[in-house]
């Protein structure tokens, strides 16, 4: 911990619905944090489980905590964009925190003293516990600010992803306020898409500690993004919009290419795996984000790649399907 603390004000939110199992554990490890100039928002979208009984018994205990609750309920998007106009216009600093995440007891101190002694840094992130893993590698030991572009392209080339999620980044409060609504909605990977805008003009922030931990069991948007294999089609997304601005026309090219083969190739297997209608819905929808529709003839093509590969060597293609959804799933976000 830094010997000398900021004394910055920063404004933690937790947007929630129906996360009575998790959200008293999130809570307390925002409430222990070494830095202890903060306000903390419990933004509650009409939740009926109990989180609000216990958000309300947390708020009546210390000050600092204000309990906001949904005149109506909205989808998340529209909650977590409703929750960061709710806070301090004295906030020099903005730290969301997903409601079954938690954060360790240095968190804010490690990421306020990266964002204050470096005033060209837009967010801050840092390694974070997934699960059982630790992950958000990709930037050099001992260097902790970077270039908001060559981290866009360090993420667009390769499988790194150090940004990971709302819970493991920490915002510029004026950032955050110069964007309405700051989480485009109609993308397909709100978060992530407002961290590669931001970068566009900002440097990256990094702390090399873990700082937060994510949690990989809830019943969640992102728990139906990875089973519907997300990360890939996320990669292809962010390529696609955000590759033309940072990468070379030959490296987007070669990206491209790529890309949209692993795409194609992944989705041709699951035609085999006879996936349902949700999937597809799901594949579809994202594309479409990007005005792109799935092109027949080639999915076709890919499934018949697919099913004579299985045909040919069963086993062979069986595992390296395996290990190689895993790895997307795993790397990426």
């Amino acid at each position: 911990m830094d010997s000398n603390p900021s004394d910055a004000f920063v404004s933690i939110v937790t947007p929630f619905y129906n996360t009575a199992n998790y959200l008293t554990e999130c809570i307390e490890s925002v409430l222990t944090q070494s830095h202890q100039n903060f306000e903390y928002l419990l933004v509650d979208n009409q939740s009926t489980d109990g989180s609000a009984e216990i958000a309300r018994q947390f708020a009546g205990s210390d000050p600092r905590i204000r309990y906001i609750r949904n005149a109506n309920f909205v989808d998340q998007v529209a909650n977590y964009n409703g929750a960061l106009t709710a806070v301090s216009s004295d906030a020099r600093y903005i730290k969301l925190v997903q409601a079954d995440d938690f954060l360790l007891p240095d968190c804010v101190t490690a990421m306020v003293a990266v964002a204050d002694a470096n005033p060209s840094v837009g967010l801050v992130s840092s390694y974070y516990m997934k699960g059982n893993r630790v992950t958000g590698d990709g930037i050099e030991f001992g260097v902790t600010v970077t270039s908001g572009r060559e981290v866009c392209r360090l993420m667009l080339l390769s499988y790194s992803f150090p940004l990971g999620s709302p819970t493991s980044v920490l915002y510029r409060a004026d950032i955050v306020r110069a964007r309405s609504p700051f989480f485009a909605t109609g993308r397909h990977h709100e978060d992530t898409e407002a961290a590669y805008e931001i970068l566009q003009d900002h440097d990256f922030g990094f702390v090399h500690q873990v700082l937060s931990f994510l949690r990989t069991d809830r019943a969640s948007t992102l728990a139906k993004m990875q089973s519907y294999n997300g990360g890939v089609l996320d990669r292809l997304i962010v390529l696609e919009r955000f590759g033309p601005l940072v990468l070379d026309p030959h490296e987007l090219q070669s990206a491209r290419r790529a890309e949209w083969a692993a795409y194609y190739g992944y989705l041709g297997n699951c035609v085999l795996a006879r996936r349902g209608r949700a999937f597809w819905a799901f594949h579809r929808h994202g594309l479409a984000t990007i005005g792109v529709t799935l092109h027949r003839r080639v999915l076709v093509y890919y499934t018949a790649r697919a099913g004579l590969s299985l045909l040919l060597n069963p086993l062979d293609t069986v595992t390296g399907r395996w290990r190689e959804l895993r790895s997307l799933n795993g790397q990426w976000d």
